[in-house]
């Protein structure tokens, strides 16, 4: 396995995140490849991708830094792992390579949200680390 940063907007890419998007949910469609090239141009978001043996990419998520008044914050967004490579610590090395960069950065923490219905990532999560923060999240539909 491998943990890179994405760097190309590419048919490789595209075809993986049609594949990979509808594992993680139903509410969103995936990425269209113009999206995926402006994403990747963002000075703010760093896109990694894994890939097994066969340089196949099976996994990525979306880390995210940015500056507010209170100091440099980021987070994580976006966890996917194949079905198919599920259980191989694949979500661990990603977590960890966006965590060395955030750290790298200079943020002073990584917010990131999950669905309860995902276990197998919440204890990731918390094994990793991760506290979860009794807070009141809102959303706003645009």
């Amino acid at each position: 396995m491998q943990i890179e940063i994405a760097v190309q907007a590419d048919d490789e890419l595209y075809e993986a995140f049609q594949r990979l998007v509808p594992q993680l949910t139903h509410n969103n469609p995936p990425p269209a490849l113009d999206f995926l090239r402006i994403l990747l141009r963002e000075d703010s978001s760093t896109l990694l991708v894994a890939r097994d043996e066969s340089r196949r990419i099976v996994g990525a998520l979306n880390l995210t830094v940015y500056r507010v008044p209170t100091g440099i914050r980021s987070i994580i967004e976006d966890v996917i792992v194949d079905q198919s490579a599920r259980g191989q610590g694949i979500g661990e090395a990603l977590m960890q390579r966006a965590i060395e960069i955030a750290k790298e950065k200079g943020a002073s923490n990584i917010a990131l949200t999950s669905n309860p219905m995902r276990t197998a990532a919440n204890r990731l999560y918390l094994r990793m680390g991760f506290q979860k923060r009794e807070t009141n999240a809102y959303q706003l539909k645009l």
